[in-house]
């Protein structure tokens, strides 16, 4: 019996892994804890479609603006000053192209946006568990197993000590990979409540069970289903409440302003009015502990704890040099970017010319428009911004527009919403030097790009029939 039981399972995962979505979900679970295998998954997924949908992906306009965009790239680089690196730049950008123009052809549906949530949910579970150890128990270890197979590395106490890190180099990294996670995980979780809520009736169970099995075809095979477990509801409760807590531990305020963001958007699209009141009350009571004039401040530093207002005034930080300042890095990028406003001065080499000005080292302005511009020219950066501006207007014009499922919008929402916290994470901070968090943001964007193209494509076989 248990023979035939493993036989079955067996039989199932190779199956699952013969297609190359499946591929590219695992390689979603083990990102986080290995990119050198992540990579090789999503990348041998995007050689694969390529060979099998190449006439499909190079038919699409967004595309072309891809290619042209690596065209200029690549032009830039051959004027910049140290060449070798700016070649080495390239690699932070022309592959992630690639691998969005492969996936935003396999990822098509709506089952597969949730499927692809619910695998980042699960896989950053044991990533927060870590960095909880790391942070309250002093777990720190060096793992490996060749070399970078698998690379495990945990500082004692976080990194910068203090603020949690977990697997990932840095926390303001730890933090837009949370953030991310955090706004997909309390969408599958708001669609589960919203399901449950309106699935009262034996139709409305069998529809929430039809999606669940949609997400999970595992369930389908199970002796005794049961529309109304509670166990995936649970699972994403706590999930979204331990991601939330590590996101705090972070001490990104970047990555706190965002999640709030993403809370206040996700309430006023349900309607939740006295929501979205208590969450700008609470975020009024911060920011006046942290800015307002001394009276006024000393009231509310009373109820709001110091960990929150200081972090946010830099009272917790005091006497940073002003070179480590933002607003001195943007307008060193800026008028870089004056001096060269055609090719830029070359990828990878605002490091090399802040520190020879400032006597620090910093690897990147903490704006990635900024650095796009002053790296690569003018033209440059606005073509990359026009291409991810036209992604985001089309998919919020799909939302706003097209016959949609009910029970569809709100996951579609939910990607939406995590691409423009991308967007807004990269205003402040640059995420493509993680792989991890450039191969995420960019699989996130291929994604709704691969529904806004199915959709445009049903349009235009209506029309055509009409």
């Amino acid at each position: 019996m248990l023979g035939a039981s493993l036989n079955k399972v067996f039989d199932y995962f190779k199956s699952r892994w013969q297609s190359s979505w499946n591929y590219s979900l695992w390689a979603l679970l083990i990102f986080p804890l290995s990119p050198l295998v992540g990579a090789v998954t999503v990348g041998f997924v995007s050689l694969i479609t390529w060979l099998k949908q190449s006439r499909k992906i190079n038919r699409r306009p967004i595309n072309w603006g891809f290619a042209l965009l690596s065209m200029l790239l690549i032009v830039s680089a051959g004027f910049a000053q140290d060449k070798t690196a700016a070649f080495l730049g390239l690699f932070n950008f022309l592959p992630f192209f690639l691998l969005f123009a492969a996936h935003s052809a396999l990822i098509q549906t709506f089952a597969q946006l949730r499927q692809m949530a619910w695998a980042l949910v699960i896989g950053s579970m044991p990533v927060v568990i870590i960095g909880f150890g790391q942070l309250f128990l002093g777990w720190s270890f060096k793992f490996e197993i060749l070399w970078v197979v698998l690379s495990w590395t945990v500082r004692p106490g976080g990194n910068p000590p203090g603020r949690i890190a977990s697997f990932f180099l840095h926390a303001n990294t730890f933090a837009a990979y949370l953030t991310i996670v955090f706004i997909l995980g309390l969408g599958l979780w708001l669609e589960q409540w919203t399901e449950r809520q309106r699935g009262r009736g034996a139709e409305g169970q069998r529809g929430r069970w039809e999606r669940l099995t949609a997400t999970f075809p595992l369930l389908s095979q199970s002796p005794i289903p049961n529309p109304q477990s509670p166990i995936p509801f649970l699972f994403l409760t706590v999930a979204v409440i331990a991601d939330f807590i590590a996101l705090i531990f972070t001490n990104s305020r970047n990555g706190w302003a965002i999640a709030i963001f993403a809370c206040l958007a996700y309430a006023l699209y349900q309607g939740w009015r006295i929501l979205v009141g208590g969450v700008a009350a609470i975020v009024s009571s911060v920011l006046l502990a942290a800015f307002a004039p001394s009276p006024v401040a000393h009231i509310f530093r009373w109820v709001v704890p110091a960990f929150f207002w200081a972090r946010l005034n830099d009272d917790m930080y005091p006497n940073r040099p002003v070179a480590l300042m933002r607003k001195t890095q943007w307008e060193f990028a800026w008028s870089l970017a004056q001096q060269h406003p055609l090719t830029g001065w070359g990828l990878r080499s605002f490091s090399t010319l802040y520190n020879a000005k400032m006597q620090i080292p910093l690897g990147h302005p903490h704006n990635l428009f900024l650095m796009l511009s002053a790296e690569t020219g003018f033209l440059n950066a606005l073509l990359f911004c026009g291409l991810l501006a036209w992604i985001l207007i089309t998919g919020v014009q799909l939302l706003q527009k097209s016959k949609i499922n009910t029970g569809d919008r709100l996951i579609f929402f939910s990607y939406l919403l995590a691409f423009g916290g991308w967007i807004l994470l990269n205003t402040v901070d640059v995420t493509l030097f993680d792989f991890r968090l450039n191969a995420l943001s960019w699989l996130i964007v291929a994604a709704i790009c691969g529904v806004i193209d199915r959709y445009s494509q049903k349009d235009k076989l209506v029309s055509h029939q009409n």
